[in-house]
């Protein structure tokens, strides 16, 4: 058993009653490597903000769990250093079983998310509970969901996506013990969060995808006042990044997001967590591509990663400062 306190992190208790007296949301990016880290931490610690480090299934598989841990624990002194001791959690995106819950829960995860929102209703609440009563002997705490969200991130694929029902949202939080909910209010996974006939377009042809379901997001608030909510797939897909690849290669056609406005007004409600993957894979895409595009005799790493963490850097900052209300809240 390795204790994510030995490492410096933070569970998300005192982290979402924080943000929801503030009426914030706490960012949670995902990363598989050392470059991403380092941008996310720089840009939190530049903007003062606390943070959440999420690891999925995948990035698990290609980093190694060992190395993650490590990382971790490295991100912490990292702020230290850079001279901000920001409050850090190491967080399991999209866990898939109980036995990967564990793990790392063992090996110094802070917060797990256990995902059985594709089973019927009972067995969700099973799994959940089983997570939660495990993690909590350790002070882990346990992100559950409700709803199904349509669209591709590593393993997790679901071709339509269910609004969460706000009448099983009470009776879940009560039978499980779970200490955050992710729902479904028309959030989705991937950088194409809306198909090309649910959306309108701009004069300039950008897609403009529906609003969420904020009526949904009431009627689960009222049914568990007070109680953290989790939104998923929240990428707003910047068009510029967007652009960038795709004039210097990229095909990605119809990448289209959830705008920054909605984000903002879902940040000062009961939604604490905000999960945010895909507009970083698109903010390095484009730097590199340009990069390379710009400079084509280059094959030193360095060279073009150097870029692409000062892009990730950027875009962190501006929805720390900008979106998700975050920025100044460190030290709270």
């Amino acid at each position: 058993m390795y204790s994510y306190k030995e490492i410096g992190l933070v569970n998300t208790k005192d982290m979402f009653a924080k943000a929801m007296a503030g009426k914030y949301a706490i960012p949670a990016y995902n990363f598989n490597n050392m470059e991403q880290m380092q941008a996310i931490i720089q840009a939190c610690v530049e903007t003062k903000s606390p943070v959440i480090l999420q690891v999925s299934k995948g990035a698990r598989a290609y980093a190694d769990k060992f190395i993650l841990r490590n990382m971790a624990r490295g991100a912490v002194e990292y702020a230290h250093e850079l001279g901000c001791d920001i409050p850090i959690v190491l967080h399991l995106d999209h866990g898939p079983s109980f036995e990967v819950a564990k793990d790392c829960i063992d090996n110094g995860f802070s917060s797990v998310m256990i995902d059985g929102s594709h089973l019927p209703y009972e067995e969700n609440v099973a799994l959940t509970k089983q997570v939660c009563d495990y993690a909590h002997q350790f002070g882990v705490t346990v992100e559950g969901e409700l709803g199904v969200l349509a669209g591709v991130e590593d393993d997790v694929v679901a071709a339509e996506s269910h609004y969460t029902k706000p009448e099983e949202v009470k009776d879940f939080v009560e039978k499980t013990g779970v200490d955050s909910l992710a729902i479904s209010i028309g959030t989705s996974h991937g950088r194409c969060k809306f198909k090309p006939e649910q959306c309108t377009r701009n004069a300039d042809g950008v897609l403009v995808p529906p609003p969420l379901a904020f009526d949904v997001l009431e009627q689960i608030e009222k049914m568990i006042p007070g109680f953290p909510i989790v939104l998923h797939g929240s990428s707003s897909v910047p068009m510029e990044y967007v652009r960038i690849i795709e004039q210097f290669g990229g095909k990605i056609p119809d990448s289209v997001g959830i705008p920054e406005e909605q984000l903002r007004k879902a940040a000062q409600s009961a939604v604490c967590k905000i999960n945010i993957d895909s507009d970083g894979r698109l903010a390095m895409t484009a730097a590199i591509r340009k990069f390379f595009a710009e400079n084509p005799d280059k094959f030193d790493p360095r060279e073009y990663l150097g870029p692409a963490r000062d892009e990730l850097k950027k875009m962190y900052m501006h929805k720390n400062i900008n979106v998700l209300g975050s920025a100044g809240h460190a030290l709270d």
